[in-house]
């Protein structure tokens, strides 16, 4: 009797395990369906999808009051908006360079925007900052960099694009954060007078610098440098080449479903051609040790840069970061040499366009 009891429940342990099996292989079966099968179709043909995975606009954390910069560490700034196009707006920090903090007048008094208005014309440099994707003008990241250039005298004006943060819900495409960008940079370049302008981007902020100042170019109208840190030379290989791509990587049609439907989206970036005029110093900031846009990526951008440009366009010139130093994607502004590598730059091309 025990011994039967025994071979039943050895048979029932076995019909169960069974079943168990069969639903892990199912479930197996059904994931990789969806990871492989589903995504990249869904990817491929749903251009709002395509946008909010590359711009990555709605991760926006931590929450803050933008009118209120100093909770964040930047007192000394004004946070106002700009029309940029009917129905869109973009929310913009002015941050002042450290010397000017203590005499800014309170927000609340009726001459606060003109003072700040016309502190940029102080003959300081102004630099106009275009952030990378996710979150917003008040990352810590953007901020400590923030920090660093006003340390050394500078005004700093950053913003966000259309669809990001305090900025109009539109969902961003190309062309319209490249023409926000290129609004931002003519309020500035209207109020600065004779202070030296330079346009920086950041990661994807790179792809939107190029294209814009490359605009800008084109219609004799070009800031005093433009400095990309962390850049890629086109979309496409930013994404093939981006560590959360590398599980579709090596599937048949990789590039049809991820990669060919980008430009028919508004998503192009193709920096590598909008560099070509530039007719401005450029300054290449990019670590080694960069896995979000690999340090091979800037060194192509580098080295078509040298090819397309013509001889008589202002150099480029690139500085690497060992990545012994640990500053990754976001962290050159941590380089104790960056402030002197930016001094002799920006005095170099200052001295350009005298």
């Amino acid at each position: 009797m025990i011994k039967r009891l025994l071979y039943l429940a050895f048979l029932t342990a076995l019909w169960i395990g069974g079943i168990h099996l069969v639903t892990v292989v199912v479930g197996a079966v059904i994931t990789l369906f969806v990871v492989y099968v589903v995504v990249p179709l869904v990817f491929h043909y749903s251009p709002s999808l395509q946008r909010h995975i590359v711009f990555l606009n709605f991760l926006n954390v931590p929450k803050v009051d933008y009118d209120r910069p100093e909770e964040v560490g930047l007192p000394g700034t004004r946070n106002f908006y700009l029309q940029t196009e009917d129905r869109v707006k973009v929310g913009v920090w002015h941050v002042l360079p450290e010397s000017l903090v203590s005499s800014a007048p309170s927000e609340t008094s009726p001459e606060s925007d003109r003072w700040y208005e016309q502190s940029l014309a102080d003959h300081r440099p102004v630099i106009l900052y275009l952030h990378g994707n996710t979150s917003s003008r008040a990352t810590a990241h953007r901020i400590e960099l923030y920090n660093v250039l006003r340390k050394m005298e500078y005004h700093v004006v950053a913003f966000d694009y259309r669809g990001y943060a305090d900025s109009s819900s539109v969902q961003p495409n190309e062309p319209g954060v490249v023409h926000d960008a290129k609004v931002v940079y003519r309020y500035v370049q209207e109020r600065c007078g004779a202070s030296p302008l330079f346009v920086w981007g950041h990661s994807l902020g790179t792809g939107v610098s190029t294209h814009a100042v490359g605009d800008l170019c084109l219609e004799g109208n070009h800031p005093t440098a433009l400095v990309l840190e962390s850049p890629f030379n086109n979309i496409k290989d930013e994404i093939k080449f981006h560590p959360l791509s590398s599980i579709f990587r090596k599937m048949p049609k990789f590039e049809w479903l991820f990669l060919s439907p980008l430009a028919a989206s508004g998503i192009d970036f193709r920096s590598e051609d909008h560099i070509a005029y530039v007719a401005a110093p450029v300054l290449i900031l990019h670590a080694e040790d960069d896995l979000v846009v690999p340090f091979t990526l800037g060194r192509k951008l580098y080295e078509r840069a040298d090819r397309v440009r013509p001889n008589a366009t202002p150099p480029v010139k690139f500085v690497g970061f060992a990545a012994k130093y640990g500053y990754a994607h976001k962290y050159i502004c941590r380089a104790p040499e960056l402030p002197d590598i930016l001094r002799e730059f920006f005095s170099d091309a200052i001295k350009r366009k005298q």
